[in-house]
């Protein structure tokens, strides 16, 4: 597998909000940053907030769009967990286990950001569900039911 960064483009209504919450609140790197976009590492990975004319239609559930990231130690999610809960950032949903005692068990929060985007992060405890357990093929829920 070649090696490579993520680059995700999302929308911020205030970029002086959406600085805050990811410099101060998740320890993101600020990059360059103009009138209408910043530049950020998180977790060295590209992400770039464009300033959008409000106001961006809130989810009212994680699906279907969200971001975020996959952690490979356990520790380091919790380390942001702690953090994120320290700093006083809004979690649309707490941290939690889901498919207990399964291959693709994994632990999860949702943060929401200054604009209404939603940011996922997880640790898989079987590291082999990261990208795929084919004989458990659990993936999310029904996009209806508001989760």
């Amino acid at each position: 597998m070649k090696t490579a960064i993520f680059h995700l483009a999302f929308p911020s209504v205030d970029l002086a909000a959406t600085r805050k919450f990811f410099v101060e609140g998740l320890g993101a790197e600020p990059g360059r940053e103009t009138a209408t976009a910043l530049i950020l590492n998180l977790y060295g990975h590209q992400i770039v907030a464009h300033h959008t004319r409000g106001p961006i239609e809130p989810q009212t559930g994680i699906y279907p769009r969200h971001f975020g990231l996959v952690f490979q130690e356990e520790r380091d999610w919790l380390e942001l967990h702690d953090r994120a809960k320290s700093n006083g950032l809004t979690f649309f949903q707490e941290g939690k286990t889901r498919y207990p005692e399964k291959v693709t068990e994994h632990r999860t929060f949702f943060l929401t950001d200054p604009t209404g985007n939603l940011l996922e992060f997880k640790y898989y405890r079987h590291p082999e569900a990261i990208f795929g357990y084919i004989p458990d093929a659990e993936v999310g829920e029904y996009v209806g039911d508001g989760e």
